[in-house]
């Protein structure tokens, strides 16, 4: 048996996968409106607690041309490629307390640690009277640069960087836009958002899954690529053309443009969806 399935009746992936990016983005907005977000409440789902927000430099000499970065809990990582070839580290803290003194009094104990290769905070653990503080990154790398982050309850992304990339995540989406290199990301509760760039990908090639989250990947017309991706619970929607031989599964090879290095893209409780870029 063959079926073709054809673009026309799926054009809905075009729309979605158009939102990711804009998403991406929107973290890169200057400190001082990221401090008007933050002590406006508009992130707290009407929690009336004290609150105190607070911007950091984050002074970074690294040993070589690698960084690794543990967001901990609660805390997201962003990262862009520039033309520069410094790194450019800046910490957002927030924290939740009785009182807005005792929301800067713990921001207080917190200390951002820059050892050579790694970046972290470090502070009051646990959860003392409901209080609680959280670190968020910016991060500015050269556009050839290795990086490990991590996180739990947060979000990561990396926008124009080529290199050997290990995002994972918890609970928290992952966003990768015109990256390269060998690249593995993980997310066990989040959204995969990828943006191709080019006409293939430069490096190994990129592995990238979620459990529970949707998969959304945008190519461009003439990118070549042997594109892997699949769901175990959900749908598949493409814009390109497909043929496929024998019993249809959940679980699709793409050879896009003739093919070339393998794009794995897969979720387990969740919608896939292929859009041209």
């Amino acid at each position: 048996m063959r079926s073709i399935l054809r673009p026309a009746s799926l054009a809905v992936a075009l729309f979605v996968t158009a939102l990711p990016l804009r998403a991406q983005r929107s973290s890169f907005d200057s400190d001082a409106d990221w401090l008007d977000s933050c002590r406006s409440g508009s992130w707290n789902n009407g929690d009336d607690r004290g609150r105190a927000c607070e911007v950091r430099q984050v002074p970074v000499r690294l040993s070589g041309r690698a960084l690794e970065i543990d967001g901990r809990q609660n805390g997201s990582i962003r990262v862009r490629g520039w033309e520069g070839d410094s790194v450019r580290v800046t910490a957002r803290l927030q924290a939740n307390a009785n009182s807005d003194d005792d929301a800067r009094n713990l921001l207080k104990e917190v200390r951002i640690v820059a050892d050579g290769r790694t970046v972290r905070a470090e502070g009051p653990s646990g959860w003392r009277n409901h209080d609680g503080w959280s670190a968020s990154y910016v991060v500015w790398v050269p556009r050839r640069f290795d990086l490990s982050l991590e996180a739990m309850n947060g979000a990561l992304g990396v926008d124009g960087v080529s290199g050997r990339l290990d995002l994972r995540t918890t609970n928290g989406s992952v966003a990768l836009v015109d990256v390269g290199g060998d690249v593995h990301a993980r997310t066990q509760n989040g959204s995969l958002n990828v943006q191709l760039a080019g006409s293939g990908w430069e490096g190994s090639g990129l592995d990238a899954e979620t459990q529970n989250g949707s998969v959304r990947v945008a190519v461009p017309d003439n990118f070549a690529a042997q594109l892997e991706t699949g769901t175990v619970n959900g749908s598949i929607h493409t814009d390109f053309p497909i043929t496929v031989q024998g019993r249809i599964s959940k679980r699709l090879t793409l050879p896009l443009n003739g093919g070339g290095k393998t794009i794995r893209a897969l979720t387990t409780n969740g919608t896939v969806r292929i859009s041209r870029r």
